[in-house]
């Protein structure tokens, strides 16, 4: 009965949406406020229990390594100056217990592929995958939500919402019933439908939980357009041996990954930020 303890982020991806600020640096790096979106997810994760964190990254993308790692000459800066709280911030980022693991994706062949990057670090465990431009916000951490539903049904388990008809052709889309409340089992999962053939709205955004199983799925569906490997695909396949479980997760999406949802995250984190949150809200509210 292994729990979830480790979590893939895929983070090789070239965020051209948000050219030029991703030229040289990477999405997962653009700042809510002054937090960056990957540490949003690793702490996401941390919540739930998780310790190890793989990063499946690409070329340009040592920035996020830099992030998670010591930086000695920071720390010396800091405690010089005297700036203790700083310090202690920088130091205590994440648990001491946590592990960061990097695996480099020479091609980006698509999520399915960066996941299937992650196999040899994952071994016979389920285990998560958080997309970082995903910035989900619950009450009680989402990926919490969800590894304590896989600790009672221990089956793979994937979060969704409902999207409007016209936004179907943006995502996986399920065909699923309902179990119980916030969960539904799947039927079957299609990838990117057009509106008028989409079986649901029910789309599935940037968290799953998976069990080692569909590393065999990912390795024989034939890739797609692009010659990317696509997870949706994998998902699919594994559902002809086992079950899989849609989760309405307790909370609200920000779309980081575009621009409209990156400023609508920026602008309710920044009235909750403990620095200037109260000065930002009153501003917000002078521009009537």
């Amino acid at each position: 009965m292994k729990k979830v303890r480790k979590a893939v982020f895929p983070v090789a991806g070239m965020g051209t949406r948000f050219l030029p600020a991703t030229k040289a640096s990477p999405k997962e790096m653009l700042p809510i406020v002054d937090k960056p979106l990957i540490q949003f997810a690793v702490e996401e994760a941390v919540a739930a229990g998780i310790t190890d964190m793989i990063f499946v990254t690409g070329r340009s993308k040592r920035s996020i390594e830099d992030h998670f790692d010591k930086a000695y000459e920071l720390e010396s800066e800091l405690h010089a100056r005297g700036k203790d709280e700083l310090l202690e911030f920088v130091r205590n980022m994440i648990p001491k217990n946590i592990n960061c693991i990097y695996i480099r994706q020479a091609e980006a062949l698509g999520l399915g592929h960066a996941v299937l990057c992650a196999k040899p670090v994952i071994g016979d465990e389920p285990f998560a995958v958080l997309l970082a431009d995903d910035l989900l916000d619950g009450d009680i951490p989402v990926m919490k939500q969800m590894t304590d539903t896989y600790d009672y049904y221990r089956c793979s388990v994937l979060g969704v919402q409902d999207v409007p008809r016209e936004d179907t052709r943006s995502y996986g889309i399920v065909d699923a019933r309902r179990v119980a409340d916030r969960l539904e089992q799947i039927n079957a999962i299609v990838e990117k439908p057009k509106p008028e053939v989409a079986p649901s709205t029910l789309a599935v955004v940037g968290r799953y939980i998976l069990t080692p199983r569909i590393f065999h799925h990912l390795e024989n569906v034939k890739p797609g357009a692009g010659g990317e490997i696509q997870l949706t695909d994998g998902i699919a396949s594994l559902l002809s041996e086992e079950q899989v479980l849609a989760y309405r997760y307790d909370g609200v999406r920000y779309d980081c990954g575009s621009k409209l949802g990156y400023l609508q995250a920026t602008v309710v984190f920044g009235q909750r930020h403990h620095e200037v949150g109260p000065e930002f809200a009153a501003y917000l509210k002078s521009l009537g």
